[in-house]
């Protein structure tokens, strides 16, 4: 596909004009960032593990008929999606303490926590993505009480079928964060799941060990970043395709 205008550039994804109207080309880069790039780095072949990661994780979850922005992936990086209003919150899952809830309520890391809890963050780098209650966010015209009631469901119902999925690959889905978006036909306006869904954005640990497979590996300086990534993609059956232009070769760099 040629190269289109380039739309939006965030942390880990590029958005470029796709060929219809209505599509856009999602790129998936190496780049790694933490505390809202307080640190960054390159993981070499990261973008191209997400992308086939994520693709597959849309493609299940459109079979149990949840709506997402996932249309087809196109190539090593990049896939197509449709185009969204992106709803300003960051929905988080939790089963597990880990993270900020732990800090937060002195938790240890690792309690299985009484309920599955979800909570809602403002999407913005500069306030650093600050926790907001569903009053905030209808208060600020964020979302609407039925808005936020589908993305809650939508939620709960990821996460059923992912501890599922995850469970017979010997992974806990400890924690994970979704976004969403507003797609319109004509006059009718629907919410689906947007953005991604990876080690990027989840927590995953070994059912036996607990070893991370997941972004905290960057976070916490653990190393073999892009080896946790691979594990992941090697259970699910995605692995990439050996020798396509050495996307999966070359040294893990941090910077």
């Amino acid at each position: 596909m040629a190269r289109r205008r380039q739309l939006y550039e965030g942390k880990a994804k590029i958005l470029f004009e796709g060929p219809e109207p209505g599509t856009l080309v999602q790129y998936f880069k190496d780049d790694a960032t933490a505390g809202n790039g307080a640190k960054s780095g390159i993981i070499t072949g990261k973008g191209v593990l997400n992308n086939r990661i994520s693709e597959h994780l849309m493609l299940r979850l459109q079979e149990i008929g949840i709506p997402t922005h996932f249309i087809r992936r196109i190539n090593m990086r990049e896939q197509l999606v449709k185009e969204v209003e992106i709803i300003p919150l960051e929905v988080v899952i939790r089963n597990i303490a880990a993270g900020s809830i732990a800090k937060r309520f002195g938790i240890e890391e690792g309690t299985r926590l009484p309920r599955t809890i979800v909570e809602f963050y403002y999407k913005n780098d500069e306030l650093n993505d600050p926790l907001v209650s569903e009053d905030h966010i209808i208060a600020f015209g964020w979302a609407c009480p039925h808005d936020l009631e589908d993305m809650t469901s939508m939620a709960m119902r990821v996460n059923d079928f992912l501890c599922g999925l995850f469970s017979g690959i010997g992974i806990q889905l400890v924690d994970f964060k979704l976004e969403f978006g507003r797609s319109w036909e004509g006059d009718d306006m629907r919410i689906v799941l947007a953005d991604e869904i990876s080690p990027d954005n989840c927590r995953l640990w070994d059912n036996q060990t607990n070893e991370k497979l997941d972004k905290d590996r960057f976070r916490r300086d653990l190393g073999n970043v892009r080896e946790a990534y691979q594990e992941v993609a090697r259970r699910l059956g995605i692995l990439p395709e050996a020798g396509n232009g050495g996307d999966m070769k070359g040294p893990e760099t941090m910077q």
